[in-house]
């Protein structure tokens, strides 16, 4: 009992911090999303959010999946060259490179993509110095075109540094018995590699769609028209309206796509462990 007791005084400041710093803010702004005028409790502020937002909801989980599913392929595409890659000097100049969107902030991803993407950007100017298109056929990228394409940029090499690693930890006798058997890398990556690194592809592939719908830099410097991200949304209720109880229905939304994600992996995980 005294072991027990001292391991629990040990945890007892890092759960406090926890419950202090994110349960109890979580159930706060819960309990603020059902909270109407004159204190009383009801649905309000939820029909309010469904009448308003209904097709910033939908674009948001239209653009966060299809951000998920683009960084899932090209994840899989660089994990795989770094393992069955055949040229060394290529193989180590892509390791090198692929991790630097890592670290850069998404608030700079967003203004570096903003100059990239615009009609006078650095990829039209290009594009017509170079004689492959007409000034006039110029097109502004910065759209939800562009909000995938920071999500993407930023979010692969995280998830390719986790697949990686898994793949750089495979059993490299299945690679080799499938080439003896006469597998093309196609074969190789899709059949033979990518199913045993699936649960690590999964949790990263989670863990960058938690991220992106948390994200708010990108969506108002890139794509501030509507509709938007539910981010944009929730600070434009705040900042505009100080409207904190449809700013917390639309967080409480959020929440329930992300959990969504995150419980569906979970349930897979627990039958595999039956």
């Amino acid at each position: 009992m005294s072991k027990r007791l001292l391991g629990l005084l040990l945890v007892l400041p890092a759960l406090a911090v926890i419950a202090a710093l994110f349960i109890l803010p979580l159930i706060m702004s819960a309990v603020g999303a059902f909270r109407v005028e004159g204190g009383a409790l009801g649905f309000d502020n939820f029909v309010k959010t469904f009448d308003l937002y209904t097709s910033d909801i939908i674009f948001t989980v239209v653009i966060v999946g299809l951000s998920t599913v683009l960084i899932g392929l090209g994840s899989i595409a660089i994990g795989g060259y770094l393992t069955l890659g055949e040229h060394p000097r290529a193989v180590a100049i892509l390791r090198w490179l692929y991790r630097w969107p890592m670290f850069i902030p998404f608030i700079v991803v967003g203004q570096i993509l903003r100059t990239f993407l615009s009609k006078n950007g650095m990829m039209n100017n290009t594009a017509v110095s170079l004689g492959l298109m007409n000034p006039l056929d110029a097109v502004s990228f910065l759209d939800w075109r562009g909000i995938v394409i920071a999500f993407v940029w930023k979010q692969t090499p995280f998830v390719a540094l986790l697949v990686a690693g898994a793949m750089a930890s495979i059993n490299r006798d299945t690679i080799e018995a499938a080439r003896n058997l006469g597998a093309s890398k196609f074969r190789l990556l899709f059949e033979i590699i990518v199913p045993q690194v699936a649960v690590t592809l999964t949790v990263g592939l989670i863990l960058s769609f938690v991220t992106m719908m948390s994200v708010l830099s990108v969506p108002l410097m890139i794509n501030a028209q509507s509709p938007t991200m539910l981010t944009a949304d929730i600070a434009f209720r705040v900042n505009a309206y100080g409207d904190y109880g449809v700013a917390n229905a639309l967080g409480l939304v959020s929440l329930v796509l992300a959990s969504s994600v995150a419980w569906i992996y979970l349930r897979q995980s627990l039958k595999e462990r039956a």
